[in-house]
Formats: C-alpha cells, structure tokens, sequence
C-alpha cells in the first residue's frame, strides 16, 4: 500500500483506533476523510486540523451505506483507500435468554457496514490508482472471547470474507487485514486504562511501521496480536483460549 499521497476513508474515524490512524495518515501526506455516527466526535477529532474532512455515516443503515457512497465519492473523487474500521463491542450472557438488540446491532455494523461500503464504493476503487481496502479485525477473530460471542464471530467472518475479497480483486484492488490486539479504545466501558491492554499510540505506530513496509503484508499485526493470531497454527488454542478468557475477565474485575 502506498502511504503518501492518497485519499483515505477512515470510518469509525470520531475516536480510538480509526481517529489515531487517520491523523498519523494525514501527517504522511494523505487527504483523509473520517467517518462516523457522531458528528461531534468527528469534528473533535479533526479540530486544528483544516484538511481533515469529516462526513456522517450511520452503518447499520443499509440505505444510509449507499447514499453515503454517492456523497463521499462526490465530494472526494480521488478516493482511493477504504479503511473499515467502525466497530462496536457488546457483552452478551449466552447460557440464558435474552434480548437479540446487541447482537443484531453487532452485526449490521461490524458485519454489514464493511460488505455494504465495500459493495458501495467497489467499483470506484477499481478504477483508482494504487487502490487498497483496510479491513479492521481483531486477535479476537481467531480466538475469542466467551463475554462478547457476536463481535469474535462478526470478525472471524470479516477475516473470511477479507480473504475471499483479495482473491476477488487480485492484482486490481489491494486487500489488507488489520487485526488489533486489545488496545487502550474506548470500544468498553473502562478499556481507555485497563492495565494490559495496548496503548493506542504505542498501536498506532507498530500499525504505521508495518504499512510503511514493501510490500505491504497482507496481514497487519503487531506483536501483541500474535499470541492469539497464531494459536491454532502452534497447536495451543485450547489453552490460549482459557488463557485469553481468565486475563480479560480479571482485567474488567481489576477496575472495580
């Protein structure tokens, strides 16, 4: 992927992960748009920043996807890198009845939104120079997390379809996973501070270094990630995924 001279959609763009990105690609000499429910978190997120353009998308809308399509690509012709980052993550309790809001709302957004901005904006991008779509995963993908089931599998399922996409666009459109470990986001309630998790500048420029590399590996993972990205490949899943499960339970505990 080139790192200078694009013009990059960030969604998810108002905070975390996808605002920390977006500045350290603009300050590469990237136009950056972000992107998100929140227009006043985008627009906290581009103050001091001019040239940082800021444009409301709700995902979980399917209508709201398309018509944002046409805007962003009448606004920014130049488009030509597709960051999906825009994600949320719920507690779910699997071992009794419940109401389905969050899981449903879990994936139209982090499930849904990518396939219908991709479906949305596709096509453009084949067109564009040096095109590449970022898909936003996580370690969570590969191992999961018992406590929020619907976002692992909403992730898992963007790691299968971000490997069916690079085929489907090999050699026209550039494919790219990034799966974060636990960083220091405000992605739940007390995970900006909780003790193991990722600072999210220390995050943002592994992720940065890693882009920067030629070739770009179609994967992006930083250290961190690796323990859970690798587990079923060494043969330790089993104990990773009690592992995982004991450290994240005891770090939400740890808060209280």
């Amino acid at each position: 992927m080139k790192t200078t001279g694009n013009t990059i959609l960030v969604t998810g763009g108002g905070s975390g992960i996808g605002e920390a990105l977006a500045h350290r690609l603009r300050d590469a000499g990237n136009t950056v748009i972000i992107a998100g429910r929140r227009q006043e978190a985008l627009d906290a997120a581009a103050a001091g920043c001019p040239d940082m353009h800021v444009m409301t998308l709700d995902v979980e809308s399917a209508e709201g996807v398309t018509d944002f399509g046409k805007r962003v690509l009448a606004a920014h012709p130049a488009l030509n890198v597709l960051i999906n980052n825009a994600g949320i993550m719920r507690f779910e309790a699997l071992d009794r009845p419940r109401d389905l809001g969050d899981a449903e709302a879990t994936i139209a957004t982090n499930l849904l939104g990518p396939v219908r901005l991709i479906d949305a904006l596709v096509e453009h991008l084949i067109a564009q120079p040096d095109a590449a779509i970022v898909n936003v995963t996580s370690g969570l993908a590969f191992v999961p997390l018992v406590d929020t089931p619907t976002y692992c599998a909403t992730k898992a399922a963007i790691h299968s379809y971000t490997l069916a996409l690079r085929e489907a666009l090999k050699h026209r459109v550039e494919v790219i996973e990034l799966a974060p470990p636990a960083v220091q986001t405000g992605l739940t309630p007390g995970q900006e501070t909780r003790p193991g998790y990722q600072p999210l500048d220390e995050f943002a420029d592994e992720v940065m270094a890693l882009l920067g590399q030629q070739p770009t590996p179609p994967e992006i993972l930083v250290e961190r990630v690796k323990f859970l990205r690798d587990a079923e490949r060494e043969g330790r899943f089993g104990t990773t995924l009690v592992q995982l499960n004991e450290r994240a339970r005891a770090a939400r505990e740890g808060q209280h």
